[in-house]
């Protein structure tokens, strides 16, 4: 058994991410519809994704410039 640290960093990031989108949607909708109803949590889940697109665009800016840095330097 080997020791990955950047892989269990990753992996652990990664699940992290995954917890805290799944508490916003599914708890902080679910609260918004059990309080307000059910037109007020799908104007609450349009404003998330409405949020989730300038946040995505930077991820993938970000992950294209590191592919090209990473294409330009084989080291």
């Amino acid at each position: 058994m080997t020791r990955d640290l950047r892989r269990f960093a990753r992996q652990t990031r990664t699940r992290l991410l995954i917890g805290m989108f799944l508490l916003l949607f599914l708890v902080g909708e679910g609260l918004i519809y059990i309080f307000y109803g059910r037109d007020a949590a799908l104007m609450g889940l349009l404003c998330l994704l409405g949020a989730l697109v300038p946040v995505a665009l930077i991820v993938v800016v970000l992950a294209v410039m590191d592919w090209i840095v990473k294409r330009a330097n084989p080291d």
